[in-house]
C-alpha cells in the first residue's frame, strides 16, 4: 500500500506541479464549455430576434375586401410588407415572384381564386366547384416559414372561420362534441424530461473525454519518454505501479469531469436565458435528494474506474501517444453512442440484463435518477456490470506490465 501512495503521490505531483497541465486539463476546458454554451445562445437568440424583427415581404393576389380587412384588423399589415396583385398582374410577374421567394427577397406569396367569395356562396350540394387558395414560400428559408406560420394564423384562419359562419349560421354546428384532456404523468419525470435525455449523455461523453486526456499520456507517455522504463526495474511490485496509476488517473479524471459538470451547470441555465422562458424551462425542475445525490457519484465513480482501466490497458499495449489515441478512439465513438441510446428510447420497460451492460445501462440509471424511477435491482446490475468489465482490464493490464516484450516493445 505504501508503494501505491508513492506511485500516486507522484503522477498527481507531476500534474500538480505543471502549470501548463494544469492550465489544459481542469482550466481551459471550463473556459471552452462555458465559451461555447454562451456563444451558441446568443447565436439562438440573435436568430430568433432577427426573425420576430423582420418585416415580411409578401404577395397576395386576388385578395377580397373581407381578406384585407381581417389583414387590417388581426395586425399582419404590420408584420408584412404586402404587396396586392390582379389575376392578370400575378400572370405577369409569376416568374419574377418565383425566383424572389427562391433568391430570399420576397417570404411568400399567397393566391386566392378569382371570384372565390362568389364560388363559395355558389356552393350548394357535393360535387359543386370548390375554390382553392395557394400558397408559395421556401421551406428553407427561416423568414419564408415565419412569413407562411403568420398568415395561417393571422388571416388565413380566421378568414375561414368567417365564411364558415356565413355559410352555417351557428359555426357551433361542427363542432359534434368537446374534448377534455387530462395529462396522467409523474410530476418528477414531466419536470425533467430534457434534462434526463441530455445528462446521461454529457455525462459519460465528459467522463470518458477527461480520463482519455489524462490517462493516454500517464502510460503510453511515459513509456515513449522512458521514465516508465526506470518505474519498472525498481523493486516495486509493478501491480503496485498499476494500482498507483489507476488510481491518481481516477482521482485526475472526477477533478476533471466535476469541473466539466460544474462548467455545464453554469453555462446551460445562461444559454436558456437567453433564449427566453420556454427554453429555461428545459433546464429547471429537476432536483436531487441525498439517495439520488449518492446513487449519482456511485455511478459516476464506477463509469471513471472503468474509463481508466480500458485506456490504461489500451495505452499499455501502444507503443506511443499516437498509436494509443488510435486505440482509444473507437471506443470512443462506442461511449458516445451507447450515451446517445438513452436519448431516443421509444419508453415502456427496459431488462434488467441491459442495465447490466457497461455504458448503456449507466446511462439508462441517470436517466432514472433524473425522473426519480430508479430501481436498486437495475442500479445495482449497472454497478456490479460497470465494476466487473472495469476489473477485468485491471487484471489484464497488470499481466500486461509483468511482460517485457509489451513493456519495453521488444
Amino acid at each position: 500500500m505504501k508503494n501505491i501512495k508513492i506511485i500516486m503521490g507522484k503522477e498527481l505531483k507531476r500534474v500538480f506541479g505543471d502549470k501548463k497541465l494544469i492550465f489544459s486539463l481542469f482550466i481551459l476546458p471550463a473556459i471552452l464549455v462555458i465559451g461555447i454554451y454562451s456563444i451558441m445562445g446568443m447565436m439562438i437568440s440573435n436568430v430568433s430576434s432577427d426573425i420576430e424583427e423582420h418585416k415580411s415581404r409578401v404577395y397576395i393576389v386576388n385578395a377580397s375586401d373581407s381578406v384585407k380587412s381581417i389583414i387590417d384588423a388581426n395586425g399582419f399589415s404590420k408584420v408584412a410588407d404586402i404587396a396586392y396583385y390582379t389575376e392578370d398582374d400575378f400572370n405577369k410577374n409569376a416568374d419574377v415572384i418565383h425566383n424572389e421567394i427562391l433568391e430570399e427577397t420576397a417570404d411568400l406569396f399567397v393566391y386566392f381564386d378569382k371570384d372565390m367569395e362568389t364560388k363559395i356562396a355558389a356552393y350548394k350540394n357535393q360535387g359543386d366547384e370548390i375554390p382553392v387558395m395557394k400558397y408559395g414560400y421556401n421551406k428553407t428559408s427561416n423568414y419564408s416559414g415565419a412569413a407562411y406560420s403568420n398568415f395561417n394564423e393571422m388571416v388565413k384562419n380566421p378568414y375561414q372561420q368567417k365564411l364558415l359562419a356565413e355559410r352555417l349560421g351557428n359555426i357551433e354546428l361542427l363542432n359534434v362534441f368537446t374534448t377534455e384532456e387530462e395529462n396522467i404523468v409523474k410530476e418528477a419525470k414531466a419536470n425533467a424530461e430534457f434534462i434526463s435525455q441530455l445528462l446521461p449523455y454529457m455525462i459519460v461523453m465528459l467522463l470518458f473525454a477527461g480520463a482519455m486526456s489524462i490517462g493516454v499520456d500517464a502510460i503510453a507517455g511515459e513509456k515513449e519518454r522512458g521514465t516508465l522504463a526506470s518505474m519498472l526495474i525498481s523493486p516495486v511490485k509493478r501491480s503496485d505501479i498499476v494500482w498507483g496509476k489507476l488510481f491518481s488517473l481516477m482521482i485526475l479524471t472526477g477533478i476533471s469531469s466535476i469541473i466539466y459538470s460544474g462548467s455545464m451547470i453554469v453555462a446551460m441555465p445562461m444559454m436558456a436565458q437567453m433564449n427566453g422562458e420556454g427554453m429555461g424551462s428545459m433546464f429547471g425542475g429537476v432536483s436531487f435528494g441525498i439517495v439520488q445525490v449518492i446513487e449519482l457519484v456511485a455511478i459516476m465513480l464506477a463509469l471513471v474506474f472503468l474509463f481508466v482501466s480500458v485506456i490504461a490497458l489500451l495505452a499499455t499495449y501502444a507503443k506511443d501517444t499516437k498509436t494509443a489515441q488510435t486505440y482509444v478512439s473507437p471506443c470512443y465513438i462506442v461511449v458516445i453512442v451507447a450515451g446517445m441510446l438513452t436519448m431516443f428510447s421509444a419508453g415502456g420497460e427496459i431488462a434488467i440484463e441491459k442495465y447490466a451492460i457497461p455504458i448503456y445501462g449507466n446511462a439508462l440509471v441517470i436517466r432514472d435518477i433524473c425522473t426519480s424511477e430508479v430501481v436498486l435491482e437495475k442500479f445495482g446490475a449497472s454497478l456490479i456490470g460497470t465494476l466487473l468489465i472495469g476489473i477485468i482490464c485491471v487484471v489484464a493490464m497488470i499481466k500486461a506490465f509483468n511482460s517485457e516484450k509489451i513493456m519495453f516493445n521488444a
